[in-house]
């Protein structure tokens, strides 16, 4: 049984790598659901044991954030936001600028991937409409929603799952780490500059295309209002998970939408990959500690945490190879509660190595079939080229400012 439950839990983790598994019409939430059953029917552990671990504070607070967007979404919200950005830059560098430091800003306090859903379409129709190249500004949407994530506690999933581990308040996570995504962002528009010549005009534009806005101005303001009093309540110190699942409560109430418009939005598939995760993770604890090799082990784990550069360069390789999610919940188990610095090491690598590659970060991969759906194709090797000195720059300050 124990060499069958590492079978499975081998081939969860390769599959959670991949995305899916070959021959097999699963993704990574039923990996995570299925490796997990299989476990628990194996004996690695029991049911109440798989239902413990999971963490009830980063579900909650991922569920709630997750409606907050989508009141924002319907409401109209990021729609208003980027045809302000769009209608305020006058030329192409104007476009970036705008586009990397309004993208930026936005995703530190609420989802990425969200913002890369809604402002992929619309990036394509402005850069249509003007004439341009869409990849750069594709490439520069995609790295600032994974570099602004890097800012907050409630900017991305593995931040989330870091607030609930480590305790860290949210103003001193924000602190902490604003600097490396405006470090970032800055690094990110000077290689577009450089890769992309066209992108350096300064001439202004002929015309700024209209945009229609579909707009539900009671349902906007209302969005706006509670969402700005919920990271009052973030600012104030009062519990993450607590605050915006009042704040989801508040926005449910409704007499204009439909709950299945709200719930339709919910990331489903996100919530069981986490749960499942959590489960593979005690799983592979367990294991580990029954093993006879197990305390052997231990010690070379801990290796990898052990220093800023190895645990950067642990979690990096690891975001990589098994995505951001999994890597966090791998490595947390080695990290004390009270090693802040270690805390967020862990979450500026797990997030900053999404720039790194196409697969990299879901962000990339929204941008990529956008642009190819239009005729646009990102490569593998052109986003490496953009991604790779993007990563190795930002780790490298990151060790600097946080050692």
């Amino acid at each position: 049984m124990e060499e069958l439950s590492w079978l499975v839990l081998g081939l969860s983790y390769i599959g959670l790598g991949l995305g899916s598994l070959p021959r097999l019409r699963m993704n990574r939430a039923t990996i995570a659901l299925v490796g997990s059953a299989l476990l628990i029917g194996l004996g690695a552990l029991s049911l109440p044991q798989a239902w413990g671990a999971i963490d009830p504070t980063t579900i909650v607070f991922l569920l709630s954030m997750m409606v907050v967007n989508a009141s924002l979404s319907y409401g109209g919200a990021f729609q208003v936001a980027l045809v302000g950005l769009i209608r305020a830059s006058r030329s192409p560098f104007g476009l970036l600028i705008m586009l990397v430091l309004g993208s930026g800003l936005l995703s530190a306090f609420l989802l990425n991937d969200t913002l890369a859903l809604v402002f992929t379409p619309l990036t394509l129709q402005v850069t249509t409409v003007l004439g341009l190249n869409p990849i750069p500004y594709l490439l520069a949407l995609a790295a600032a929603t994974n570099l602004g994530s890097v800012a907050t506690l409630s900017g991305n999933p593995q931040n989330i799952l870091i607030g609930s581990f480590s305790g860290i308040g949210y103003l001193e996570f924000a602190s902490s780490m604003t600097p490396i995504a405006i470090v970032g962002l800055l690094l990110e528009v000077g290689l577009l500059w450089l890769y992309y010549p066209q992108v350096r005009s300064l001439k202004p534009f002929a015309e700024v295309p209209w945009i229609p806005l579909r707009l539900y101005p009671p349902l906007l303001r209302k969005s706006v209002v509670i969402t700005g009093g919920l990271f009052v309540a973030f600012v104030a110190g009062i519990p993450l998970a607590e605050s915006a699942l009042v704040a989801a409560a508040l926005l449910l109430i409704t007499r204009r939408l439909k709950p299945e418009r709200f719930l339709g939005q919910v990331d489903w598939n996100l919530l069981v990959m986490f749960s499942g995760l959590f489960i593979l993770t005690r799983a592979t604890r367990e294991l580990v500690a029954a093993s006879p090799w197990g305390t052997s082990l231990w010690p070379l784990a801990e290796g990898l945490v052990g220093s800023p550069v190895s645990l950067l360069g642990s979690v990096a390789v690891l975001s990589n190879v098994i995505s951001n999610v999994p890597a966090v919940l791998l490595l947390q188990s080695l990290i004390p509660r009270q090693d802040s610095t270690a805390w967020l090491l862990l979450a500026a690598g797990s997030t900053l190595a999404g720039n790194l590659t196409l697969f990299g970060a879901v962000a990339n991969l929204i941008t990529v079939e956008a642009a190819a759906k239009k005729g646009y194709i990102l490569t593998f090797g052109e986003h490496l080229r953009f991604g790779l000195p993007l990563t190795v720059l930002t780790l490298g300050f990151t060790w600097l400012w946080l050692r």
